[in-house]
C-alpha cells in the first residue's frame, strides 16, 4: 500500500514555520500599549474593552495583548494551543502580575471551564482562525451578564468573505493549510445576533494611509 503523504497541522504553523519565517525576532515585545491593528500607534488601545475587571484572551499567541491589558489593572487569562508560543510567553511574562497563562486548545478550554469573565477577546486570535459558528456558542456562556466579546482581524478583501484558505508554509515543503475566517461586517453582525449577543457593532478601521489595508473591529455583549 502506498504511504499517504503527511499534511501539516495548524500547530505546525505556529510551532515550526511561523518562527522560522522570522516572526520570533526582535526580543521582548513592547507592551506599553494594547494594539488592535497591524499598524503601530494606530486605532484603539485597551479602552476598546471598556473597564473590565477580568478578561480572557482566546488565541493569545505569546500573550502580548493580554499583558498590555493586564498592566492597566485587569486580571487576564491568556489561552493558546501552541507550545512554542506559550514557551515564549512563559519566558517573558511568568512573573507578570494579573496574568494567567494556559496552554490549551481554545475550544476545549471554553467547553470545559465553568469560569466567567467580564470580557472575552480575540486580538487577531481565535476569532480569526476558528469557524464562528463553532466559536460563538462557546464564548457567550463564558461571559458575565453584560460582558463584552471583542475581536479584530485583517479587513477582508471584497468580495472574498468568509473562510480563506492559504498555504501556511510559505509555499515550500509539506502541504500545510491554514484557514482564516474573514466574514464581512454584515455577516459578522448576523452571526453575533443569531448566536444571542446584543448591541453588536462591527466596523472597518481604515489603514494609516489612503488605500492601505484596514482592520475589522467588533464588539458584542452578553444579554
Amino acid at each position: 500500500m502506498q504511504e499517504q503523504p503527511h499534511h501539516g497541522s495548524p500547530e505546525d504553523y505556529w510551532d515550526t514555520f511561523w518562527p522560522a519565517a522570522g516572526e520570533d525576532t526582535g526580543g521582548v515585545p513592547d507592551v506599553s500599549r494594547m494594539r488592535w491593528t497591524q499598524y503601530p500607534f494606530h486605532g484603539p488601545g485597551a479602552e476598546f474593552l471598556g473597564e473590565p475587571k477580568t478578561a480572557l484572551e482566546i488565541g493569545s499567541a505569546s500573550c502580548v495583548a493580554g499583558v498590555a491589558l493586564a498592566r492597566t489593572g485587569v486580571d487576564v487569562t491568556c489561552v493558546d494551543f501552541s507550545p512554542h508560543q506559550m514557551e515564549r510567553a512563559r519566558g517573558w511574562w511568568s512573573d507578570e502580575p494579573n496574568v494567567t497563562l494556559v496552554e490549551a486548545d481554545v475550544l476545549h478550554y471554553l467547553a470545559r471551564t465553568d469560569q466567567r469573565w467580564d470580557c472575552v477577546f480575540s486580538n487577531w486570535g481565535a476569532a480569526f482562525f476558528i469557524d464562528p459558528e463553532i466559536l460563538l456558542p462557546l464564548v457567550l456562556p463564558r461571559l458575565n451578564p453584560g460582558g463584552l466579546f471583542a475581536f479584530s482581524h485583517v479587513e477582508p478583501l471584497a468580495p472574498c468573505f468568509g473562510p480563506q484558505i492559504k498555504y501556511g508554509n510559505g509555499y515550500r515543503g509539506e502541504k500545510l493549510a491554514i484557514v482564516r475566517w474573514m466574514p464581512s461586517n454584515e455577516q459578522w453582525t448576523e452571526l453575533l445576533d443569531r448566536h444571542g449577543f446584543a448591541n453588536v457593532e462591527v466596523t472597518t478601521l481604515p489603514g494609516k494611509e489612503a488605500g492601505w489595508v484596514g482592520t475589522t473591529l467588533g464588539r458584542a455583549y452578553a444579554r
